[in-house]
Parts: structure tokens; sequence; C-alpha cells
């Protein structure tokens, strides 16, 4: 059987294809709304420090003056070009810019902005070598007004990125503080972030959907991140506020399945409680509770006895789908070094995942 080739780019191997390819030919990343296509930049900093500088154009609302202006020379009877000082010209630093959510731009400023992606200049000024370009837009089918010129788009590169499924984000998640009981919520209803051009998610009510018109809330890796205050803060919110706050970030269909997992919370036992006795604490009966658990667990140990007196509670657990995301969250996440050398662990991996093992 041979390796499965597709033709779409995940999120974690952009920085890779950018810095590689993306001093050569200009990158455009499209995908639907909210997957993080925009975060490439912060992530493209965190790969290549302080040696370039790092712009952001918010393309729709910019005008051509606040891109460049060409102003009387008097002296020689011409214009000259004045670049705007967003693209730092006072530095002699090489740039990496990202043209945000490109193809929603006007015509006219498309066709400067195709000149900043095929010949690396603003207006008549070039940019430093080594400069990347690279641009961010939704799919035509997503139905938000992309569209491109097609002699810019047969010179540049324009790649599909896929949509991260539920056990991608919540690792995602996990490094960025999101609540365990947010994790545990998406955890248990993996199709929350289904694509719609997967096919068969009409009745998906949680995801965007452009032939749903006029719905603007919807679950994406996105509004799960901007929703998270709005989980961590309920009890000072209320309900009637907290209620709100969830429908207005990630959808209706998202708050009345959500709002039932908030009060699982004071139910919970302790996963100090668990470490201590892991073979006489009582296992949740109800799913949800048993996945909010296991992320507690990923985010509270630290050391080796810790995870082996978890993983003694754990193999009482009858459910193998929590099993099997408490395995996954821990050798992937946070805690990888400790569970990738412990014995326990690792008895657990071959017998029920072998092909997850180091």
């Amino acid at each position: 059987m041979g390796i499965q080739i597709n033709d779409t780019v995940a999120l974690s191997d952009i920085p890779l294809l950018l810095t590689t390819v993306g001093k050569d030919i200009t990158v455009v990343l499209k995908g639907e709304p909210g997957i993080g296509k925009s975060s490439a930049l912060h992530t493209l900093e965190d790969v290549l420090g302080d040696a370039y500088d790092y712009i952001y154009v918010d393309c729709p609302v910019q005008d051509l003056s606040d891109i460049v202006m060409r102003i009387p020379n008097h002296g020689t009877k011409s214009l000259e070009a004045y670049v705007s000082s967003l693209f730092r010209f006072d530095s002699p630093k090489p740039k990496v810019i990202m043209l945000d959510e490109f193809m929603k731009t006007n015509k006219l400023l498309q066709t400067l902005f195709t000149r900043l992606m095929l010949e690396r200049s603003v207006g008549d000024k070039a940019l430093p070598a080594g400069s990347i370009v690279f641009a961010t837009s939704n799919h035509s089918s997503d139905g938000v007004g992309d569209a491109m010129l097609a002699h810019a788009g047969n010179r540049v590169m324009v790649v599909n990125v896929d949509k991260p499924r539920h056990v991608a984000w919540n690792l995602w998640a996990s490094s960025r503080g999101i609540s365990s009981v947010l994790r545990a919520w998406v955890a248990m209803n993996p199709k929350c972030l289904a694509s719609y051009l997967d096919g068969e998610q009409d009745d998906n009510e949680f995801i965007f959907n452009p032939t749903r018109r006029g719905v603007m809330s919807f679950v994406s890796p996105r509004s799960l991140a901007k929703v998270d205050v709005v989980v961590k803060n309920h009890n000072k919110l209320g309900r009637s506020l907290t209620r709100a706050g969830l429908a207005g970030t990630c959808g209706v269909a998202f708050a009345n399945a959500f709002e039932a997992y908030l009060m699982l919370e004071k139910e919970l036992v302790s996963v100090r409680t668990i470490i201590n006795d892991p073979l006489n604490t009582p296992i949740p009966e109800k799913p949800a509770a048993l996945f909010m658990t296991m992320f507690n667990a990923v985010d509270t140990i630290e050391t080796q006895d810790d995870l082996s007196s978890f993983m003694e509670f754990v193999n009482r657990i009858k459910s193998e789908e929590v099993q099997e995301c408490f395995f996954t969250m821990a050798l992937q996440g946070r805690i990888s070094r400790l569970a990738s050398r412990n014995l326990q662990m690792k008895e657990w991996g071959v017998k029920n995942l072998p092909l997850m093992m180091p």
C-alpha cells in the first residue's frame, strides 16, 4: 500500500512551506473561515525571530492612499511615490508580509498588491532581498466574496489549508491553557470541527455552511478559542450572560449542547484525589465527566509517579474511547516526555494502539 498524498496543507506545515519557497513565489493560503490561516504570521515570527520585520495587511479595509501616494517633486517636476509606513521601509530588514483576506480586495488594490506579490515591490519601491510575501483567503465556495484575477492566479501558488479536526485542536488548546471543560466537549463532539466540504454535513448545525445564509456565529477553531473567556468566567457572568456569550460566539447549537457541560464541573473529583487513591476513587458515570477528568489530568500531572498512579485509574475505565483520549493527549501534549518513558503508558499502548507508540 503506497503513501497517501492529498492536495491540502496542514496548518503545522505552513511555516516549512513559506520559509522554503516564500522568497521566490507568493503562497496564497485558502481555507474556510476561522481555521487559523492568519495565525501563520505569528508562527513565522516564532520560527524566524527578529531577523525580519513582520507586517500584517488587512486588505479589504485598505484604500490606495493607505498603501502608496504620489507626491509632486517641484524640483524635478515629477511625481514621486511615497510608501506607507506600514511596510517599514525605515528598517533595512527583509519583510514577512501577510496580505490577509487578499481575495476580498477591490480590483484596483488587487492590481497593486499583485505587483507586491509578483515583483516584491510596493509601488516603485522594492522590498529588501529575502522578503517573504504570502496571502490568505477563503474558498470561493464559502460564499463570502473571494475572487482573484486569473492572470495573477497563474503566477502564484494557491494551496488549500486543511481544517484542524478535534484531536489537532485539542493538542493546540492544551498548550494554550484552554479550559478542560471546553476541550472535553470538543473531544466528545468531533463533528463540531467537521467541514461542510466533507459532504453529508447538511444536518450539522455546529459548523460553518455557506448554504445557511445569515448565520454569523458557528463553531470553528477560532471561535472555540474565543469563547473560552466566557467558559472560564461563567460563574461570574451567571447563566443568562453565559448563555448569550456561548451562542453569540459559537452559535445556538453550541450553546444548547454545551450548557449542560458546565454543570458537571461541580461533580468532578480532583485529579490529586485520584492520584492519591487511584484504585478506590469512584469512576464518574457520565462520559462527559470522564472526558473532563482526562483533560484535567493532562494539565495536572507533573511526575512519573503521578502518571503511573493515574494510569491505574485509567485502566479501571471501561470506555476505550476515554482511555484513548487520555493516551493521545498525554503522548502528544504537555506531558509527552513523561508519557513516552512511562512503563504503564507503554504497556497500554502496545496492547491497544501499537502503531501510536514511539
